[in-house]
C-alpha cells in the first residue's frame, strides 16, 4: 500500500499509517467482524480511507464501502484498487433510499453515530438494508467515560451518546442485540497455547478481586439483530495486539526520555549548589 499517497490524520477519520492506541481500537472492531465476511453482503457505512472495507473483503465478504467525502472515496478506490469484491461510493449514511431493502447480510458502522445529528434516521436506513439473519455491529463512543471524565471534548463529534442513550435507539429497531464495552487495557494475559479451556478474567480494585473485566469502557460496540440466534457467532471476549508493541515501546521511549531528563536535572541542580556553596 506504501506507492499510494496517504491522506492526512485530521483527528475526524483514522489512517492506517496512524499507530499506538487509536490504531488497536480502530483495527479491532474490524477484526472482530472479519471472521463473519465470508460470502456475505457487506455494508461498510461511513467506511472512511477505506482500509477496513479492504480488509473484510480480503476475507471474503462483498463489500461496499461508503463514505460521504468525495477525496475520501477517490483515495480509498486508488489505494484499495484490485480487491476482488470491493466497491466504494460516495453517499451520505443517513440517506441510504437508494439501496434496496433487505440487501446486506452484515452492516458495520464504526465511530459514525456521535458524527451525525440524524442517528435515528441511520439506525432506520440499517434496519431496512438488514437481511433475515444479518448482523449489524455499530459502535459509538460512551459519553460519560469519553467526555464527562476525561474532560476533554472532540471538535469532530456533534451528538455524543450515554450508554443508556445508545441502547434505547437500538432496542426500539433491533429486538437482539448484544453490548460489549471496548478499552484499552493494562494487563497480564495468560492464556492456553493448546487453544482449549474457558476464558476467565478478573480485575484487581480497591475492594478486592473481582471477577470479569470491571472497568468502565471508552466505546461501546453493539451487535444488532432481529432473530437472538443471530448473534452467537460472536465471542464472549476478544483481543487485539501489534506485534512491534508499539504502545509499549513509545512507553518505553517516554520513560527513558524522563529518566535522562531527570539525571540532567539532578546534575544541573548539583552544580548549581556547587557554585553556590564556593560562592
Amino acid at each position: 500500500m506504501s506507492e499510494h499517497p496517504v491522506l492526512p490524520f485530521t483527528g475526524e477519520r483514522y489512517t492506517p499509517e496512524r499507530g499506538l492506541e487509536i490504531a488497536y481500537e480502530h483495527w479491532h472492531r474490524y477484526a472482530l467482524a472479519r471472521p463473519l465476511a465470508a460470502g456475505r453482503r457487506v455494508l461498510d457505512a461511513a467506511c472512511g480511507e477505506g482500509y477496513g472495507s479492504a480488509l473484510i473483503a480480503r476475507a471474503g465478504g462483498r463489500v461496499l464501502g461508503l463514505d460521504a467525502d468525495v477525496e475520501t472515496v477517490e483515495h480509498a478506490r486508488t489505494r484499495y484498487a484490485g480487491v476482488p469484491g470491493l466497491v466504494y461510493e460516495q453517499a451520505d449514511a443517513t440517506a441510504l433510499d437508494h439501496l434496496p431493502d433487505a440487501s446486506f447480510d452484515l452492516i458495520l458502522s464504526f465511530e459514525t453515530l456521535e458524527h451525525v445529528q440524524a442517528q435515528e434516521r441511520l439506525l432506520d436506513g440499517f434496519a431496512r438494508l438488514l437481511a433475515p439473519g444479518g448482523l449489524l455491529l455499530v459502535s459509538t463512543p460512551d459519553k460519560r467515560v469519553y467526555t464527562d471524565l476525561s474532560g476533554e471534548v472532540n471538535p469532530h463529534h456533534v451528538r455524543e451518546l450515554y450508554r443508556d442513550e445508545f441502547e434505547a435507539l437500538l432496542a426500539a429497531r433491533f429486538p437482539a442485540r448484544r453490548l460489549f464495552g471496548q478499552k484499552l487495557l493494562f494487563q497480564s494475559v495468560l492464556w492456553d497455547l493448546a487453544g482449549d479451556g474457558q476464558s476467565d478474567a478478573s480485575t484487581a480494585t480497591p475492594e478486592g478481586l473481582r471477577p470479569g473485566l470491571a472497568y468502565a469502557p471508552m466505546y461501546l460496540l453493539a451487535a444488532c439483530a432481529r432473530e437472538q440466534e443471530t448473534l452467537a457467532a460472536l465471542p464472549a471476549l476478544s483481543l487485539h495486539g501489534d506485534l512491534a508493541e508499539s504502545i509499549y515501546a513509545d512507553y518505553r521511549d517516554e520513560v527513558r526520555r524522563n529518566r535522562a531528563a531527570a539525571a540532567h536535572i539532578a546534575h544541573l541542580e548539583a552544580e548549581l549548589a556547587r557554585l553556590r556553596g564556593e560562592a
